[in-house]
């Protein structure tokens, strides 16, 4: 479609020293199970391993988001020799995964700014799990992209959005078409008080590249509002109902309490059982 594509991190990664990470005392060894969720937790997982000299056991197990980051994996294990666990796509496909190896202890090698999803999912599903910052992310240097005009900035991560911010604090949106992948760089782009253009992924385009394509498709004849998701139909109204008195608790209560008196206060017309006849002697002939 002749369009030309500049790739530009907006953010970079800085490793967390050694002597930093064993300051937040999370012990590799005490877990028997990894979950990675990037490549970057991968090398870093690995490289911090290194520095503070522990020898990842062989029977440590891996849990995976995708295929790409399990393939990864390979560059620090013997793949043949290890169990490595994979998801589809999502860390929500993962969980499926995880519940079924409920008795292992997870380590989260990560980011300091982490999706909130992955504690929330792994609290509610009764998951034994630590936290383990192993690397940042911080805003990359863009000064020399200050002269540039873009017709489109397309964001993968919150991350990217501060990064814009921090970069470029008079920065003015005007005709510049923002595209956003997932539904926290959905959410930083409207908090930033910018005009969100592109929302992935969709039903008919699940990939960031299948959206642009079909917003150009929808510029070329004429359609210029924004490509998103529907909102979800609204809930129905609940129906009042007019809460009805529980006569069976009150037929209970009434039950136990006849029993208590009844038990207490014997019936006066119950009469004494009848003396037993003393038996007479039998008279011999």
């Amino acid at each position: 479609m002749s369009v030309k594509i500049d790739f530009r991190p907006f953010i970079k990664i800085e490793p967390i020293a050694g002597q930093d990470f064993r300051q937040d005392r999370v012990n590799i060894l005490d877990h028997s199970a990894v979950i990675f969720t990037s490549r970057n937790a991968v090398d870093h997982f690995f490289r911090i391993a290194k520095e503070v000299r522990v020898l990842v056991p062989e029977m440590m197990k891996y849990f995976c988001v995708s295929e790409s980051v399990a393939y990864y994996v390979q560059k620090y294990i013997v793949y043949r020799k290890r169990k490595v666990f994979i998801g589809k796509q999502t860390f929500g496909d993962l969980m499926d995964v995880i519940k079924k190896h409920k008795d292992e202890k997870f380590l989260v090698p990560c980011t300091d700014i982490q999706k909130q999803e992955i504690p929330e999912l792994l609290d509610k599903a009764g998951i034994a799990y630590s936290k383990a910052v192993i690397y940042r992310t911080v805003a990359a240097d863009l000064r020399d992209l200050k002269e540039v005009k873009y017709d489109m900035l397309v964001f993968f991560s919150p991350a990217g959005i501060e990064s814009l911010k921090k970069n470029f604090p008079d920065f003015t949106q005007n005709g510049t078409v923002i595209a956003a992948f997932g539904p926290t760089t959905v959410k930083a782009v409207r908090d930033a008080g910018l005009r969100l253009d592109i929302a992935a992924p969709l039903h008919q385009a699940p990939s960031m590249t299948g959206a642009i394509e079909l917003y150009m498709k929808r510029a070329a004849k004429g359609h210029t509002g924004p490509l998103t998701p529907p909102p979800p139909p609204p809930l129905p109204a609940a129906k009042a109902t007019a809460r009805k008195p529980d006569t069976g608790v009150k037929k209970a209560v009434k039950a136990m309490v006849k029993q208590v008196v009844k038990a207490v206060k014997p019936s006066s017309k119950k009469k004494a059982a009848p003396a037993k006849k003393a038996a007479k002697p039998v008279k011999k002939k």
